[in-house]
C-alpha cells in the first residue's frame, strides 16, 4: 500500500491542547472557513484558564459557559438550517475570530490508501475550474499522530474553500463524493479527509473497543490498560534506560567490550545470513541475546547530501547502529521503525561500513522487515554476543508504535480529537490490509462501526463503505481468495442500519492496488448517501443477492428491491458464476439473465447446492450490470469454511 517515509517524522507526537493555560484555545478544527452540521446541536469547546469566563457570539446571540477545573469548555450552539456565510467570535481573556463558516453535512472520509489517494493522481486529470471553484464544498486534511491515550486535538490541518488547486492533493475519492452531493442535495458540505495508507481496521477502533476481543488481550493489557501516553512511556523508561543498561541489557557481551563496531574488526570468522528475516527461521532460531551483523554500502554517485538516511526497517527487539565506527542510532520495540541520519562527516564514497547490534528479548529475533529501503537486503556477516534467558530478562516497556498496524493508535491521535464534533456521516475505503484475516473483519468492521457511532454519540451515524476493487491477476478456476472473502465480510455489515455499499468490483486494475478510476468511486458512494441517508427517489446502489431456489437442476437468484438487470455482453453471456454440488467443489457456470432474475448451470453439477459470483481476487471482466449502470455486486450463496477462518490479530511483544 502507499507508504510514505515523511509520516514516520509524526510518529510519538503528542499533541495535549490544555496543558499550557492562558488564554482561550481551540482545536485546530476550529478554523475559519469550516462548515458546522446543519439541523443538529453544534459542540464547540476549547480550553483556558480554570475558571475563565467564555462567550461565544453569532449571529446577534451570545452563549456563555465557565472552565472547568482542568480549565476546559464547551458551548453548544442550536441547531441551525443551510447556509452561511457566517461569523463566530469566541472570547475569554483573549478574541478569536472565526469567519466564512458554513452549515451544512459534514462527512469524514476514512481508510487507507485508496481513500488517501488524491486528486492529482487519477487517471483522468480534473481541470474543470468552472465546476470545482465551489465555495459551497470546503476540505480539511488531518495531520497524522498515534498515541496509547486519546488526543484533545489534531496534529494539524486547515480548512480551505475547494477550487481546482486545493483539491489537487486531497482525496479523490472524498472529493467526487462530495461534490456529486453538493451539486444534487444544493447545501454546503465539509469533507474531513482522516486516514492513511496500509493501515488495518483495528488502528482506527478506539481502545474500548477493542477490549471486547480476546485476541487483544495481551496487547490491550500491555499498552492501553495503563492509560500512559507516548509521553509519560518514554520519560518512564529515560529515568529506568541507565540502570537497566548497565545491569542488563549491555552487561557480558564480548563485542562491546572487543569493540566489534570499528571496521578495523577481524570478521574472518563471521558466519553469513540473509536478510530482512527472522532469526526463527534460520541457524539463529534458538538464540536470545544480542548478535552483531555487519555488511558495507556505497553512497550513490555523486552524493552530495549533508546526511545519508540509513534505513533497517524493524528489528526484533533492540537495536544500536554504527557507521564506520560512529554510533548513528538506537532504538526500542520490535515494531518500532529505524530510520537513521548518518552526518556526511561520518562517511565516505565506497565501503562504508554498518554495524548493527540486534538484540533479541525473546520470541523471532532479527531485522526483519526493509520494505521502505531495500537496499540494505541481501548477505550480511554475523557473530553472536552476549546470550540471555529470555524467561528471566527484564523486558522494560516502551513505545512500540507500528503506525499502519497497531491497534488503537491511529483512532486515539486522528478521531478521538474530533468526537465531540456534530456530522452528517462516514465514507470509508478500507479492507486491503485486513483480507489474510478476512474472517476476522466480518466481526471487527461492525463492532468499528458501531464504535464510531458510540465516540460520536450519534447512535445511527451514516456508515457508507466501498467495497473493494477487483486486484491481482485472474485465477484459471474457481478458488479460495482473501480479497473475495473481504468483500463478503464487508457486505454481511449491511445488516446494520443506515449502513451502504459502493461496489468497486468492476473498476480496479489488476496490476495496481491503487486504481485510477476514482471518480466512479465517489460518485457510487454518493448515489448510496442520496438513497440511504438522504432518501432520494431517483438514487440508486448495486443490487446485492437475496436468496436462491434450486429448479431443474438450475439454481435461480433473486436480488434485494427487484432491480431491473442487463448484461453488457452482446449475445447476453453473464462471466463470474460458478457453482458447486454435494462435495463442495466449485466449477466455473454458465448463466443467464430471465424475469429479472439470474439463472445458473453447468454440466459438471447435475444436483447443484450452491453459487459463488466474482468469487476472486480479481473475477475479470463481468457484464452483470443493472440499467442504471452499476455491477451486481459479488456474493456467495454458501456458508462453507473460508480460508481465513482461524487467523486473527497476533501481537508479538
Amino acid at each position: 500500500m502507499k507508504k510514505k517515509t515523511c509520516l514516520f517524522l509524526l510518529i510519538g507526537c503528542n499533541i495535549f491542547l490544555c496543558t499550557v493555560h492562558a488564554t482561550i484555545k481551540l482545536p485546530n478544527i476550529f478554523q475559519s472557513n469550516m462548515v458546522l452540521q446543519r439541523g443538529m446541536p453544534c459542540r464547540v469547546w476549547g480550553c483556558a484558564d480554570k475558571n475563565e469566563a467564555v462567550t461565544i457570539e453569532t449571529e446577534g446571540k451570545s452563549y456563555k459557559t465557565k472552565t472547568s477545573k482542568d480549565g476546559k469548555w464547551m458551548i453548544t450552539l442550536p441547531q441551525h438550517n443551510a447556509g452561511g456565510p457566517y461569523t463566530i467570535i469566541i472570547k475569554g481573556k483573549n478574541t478569536i475570530e472565526l469567519n466564512n463558516i458554513l452549515y451544512g453535512d459534514i462527512w469524514i472520509c476514512g481508510g487507507q490508501s485508496n481513500m488517501q489517494f488524491h486528486v492529482s493522481e487519477v487517471k483522468d486529470k480534473e481541470t474543470d475550474a468552472a465546476r470545482d471553484n465551489n465555495n459551497n464544498i470546503r476540505l480539511f486534511t488531518a495531520g497524522l499522530a498515534t498515541d496509547y491515550v486519546q488526543q484533545d486535538t489534531l496534529s494539524s490541518g486547515e480548512w480551505k474553500t475547494c477550487d481546482i488547486t486545493s483539491i489537487q492533493n486531497f482525496s479523490a475519492v472524498a472529493f467526487y463524493f462530495g461534490r456529486h452531493l453538493q451539486e444534487n442535495l444544493h447545501v454546503p458540505i465539509g469533507l474531513i479527509s482522516d486516514n492513511l495508507g496500509a493501515t488495518s481496521v483495528e488502528t482506527w477502533m478506539s481502545n474500548d473497543a477493542l477490549k471486547q476481543f480476546p485476541q487483544f488481550s495481551d496487547y490491550y493489557n500491555l499498552y492501553l490498560a495503563p492509560k500512559k501516553s507516548f509521553k509519560q512511556l518514554n520519560a518512564s523508561f529515560a529515568e529506568m534506560k541507565p540502570t537497566w543498561e548497565k545491569a542488563i541489557y549491555l552487561t557480558n557481551d564480548p563485542g562491546l567490550t572487543e569493540e566489534w563496531y570499528k571496521p578495523s574488526t577481524d570478521i574472518t570468522t563471521w558466519q553469513d545470513i540473509d536478510v530482512p528475516g527472522y532469526w526463527s527461521n534460520n541457524e539463529l532460531k534458538d538464540f536470545d541475546g544480542s548478535v552483531w551483523m555487519r555488511r558495507t554500502f556505497d553512497l550513490p554517485e555523486n552524493y552530495k547530501e549533508k546526511t545519508f538516511r540509513i534505513s533497517l526497517g524493524q528489528v526484533d527487539d533492540y537495536d544500536i547502529a554504527w557507521v564506520n565506527g560512529h554510533k548513528v542510532g538506537e532504538t526500542f520495540g520490535n515494531y518500532n521503525w529505524r530510520n537513521y541520519d548518518v552526518p556526511d562527516s561520518f562517511l565516505q564514497p565506497k565501503n562504508n561500513v554498518l554495524v548493527v547490534r540486534v538484540f533479541d528479548a525473546g520470541n523471532k529475533g532479527g531485522m526483519y522487515n526493509m520494505f521502505w529501503d531495500p537496499r540494505l537486503a541481501g548477505k550480511w556477516k554475523y557473530k553472536t554476543g552476549a546470550k540471555i534467558d529470555s524467561a528471566s530478562f527484564k523486558k522494560p516497556v516502551v513505545v512500540n508504535n507500528y503506525i499502519f498496524g497497531t491497534p488503537a493508535l491511529l483512532y486515539n491521535g486522528c478521531i478521538a480529537p474530533i468526537t465531540n464534533l456534530a456530522i452528517k456521516g462516514v465514507i470509508w475505503y478500507q479492507g486491503e490490509s485486513n483480507a489474510d484475516r478476512a474472517a476476522e473483519y466480518r466481526s471487527l468492521f461492525p463492532a468499528f462501526i458501531k464504535d464510531w457511532r458510540t465516540q460520536f454519540k450519534q447512535d445511527s451515524l451514516p456508515f457508507l463503505f466501498v467495497q473493494l476493487a477487483g486486484y491481482m491477476p485472474e485465477p484459471e478456476k474457481p478458488a479460495n481468495s482473501d480479497w473475495a472473502e473481504l468483500r463478503d465480510a464487508q457486505a454481511s455489515a449491511l445488516l446494520l442500519p443506515n449502513t451502504g455499499m459502493a461496489t468497486a468490483i468492476d473498476i480496479g486494475d489488476a496490476n495496481d492496488i491503487h486504481p485510477k478510476n476514482k471518480k466512479d468511486v465517489g460518485v457510487r458512494l454518493a448515489l448510496a448517501a442520496l438513497k440511504k441517508i438522504y432518501h432520494v427517489d431517483t438514487a440508486y446502489t448495486s443490487p446485492v443477492y437475496d436468496h436462491m431456489e434450486i429448479k431443474d437442476g438450475n439454481v435461480i437468484i433473486s436480488f434485494k428491491d427487484n432491480p431491473q438487470l442487463i448484461s453488457k455482453d452482446k449475445y447476453g453471456y453473464l462471466r463470474g458464476f460458478a457453482i458447486a454440488g454435494a462435495d463442495n467443489i466449485f466449477h466455473w457456470a454458465q448463466a443467464y439473465i430471465k424475469n429479472n432474475t439470474v439463472v445458473v448451470f453447468s454440466n459438471d453439477v447435475q444436483s447443484p447446492k450452491a453459487v459463488r459470483y466474482a468469487w476472486a481476487d480479481n473475477p475479470g471482466p463481468l457484464d452483470l450490470y443493472t440499467t442504471k449502470g452499476l455491477p451486481v455486486a459479488p456474493f456467495r450463496t454458501d456458508d462453507f469454511k473460508l480460508g481465513t477462518e482461524g487467523k486473527t490479530f497476533e501481537y508479538i511483544p
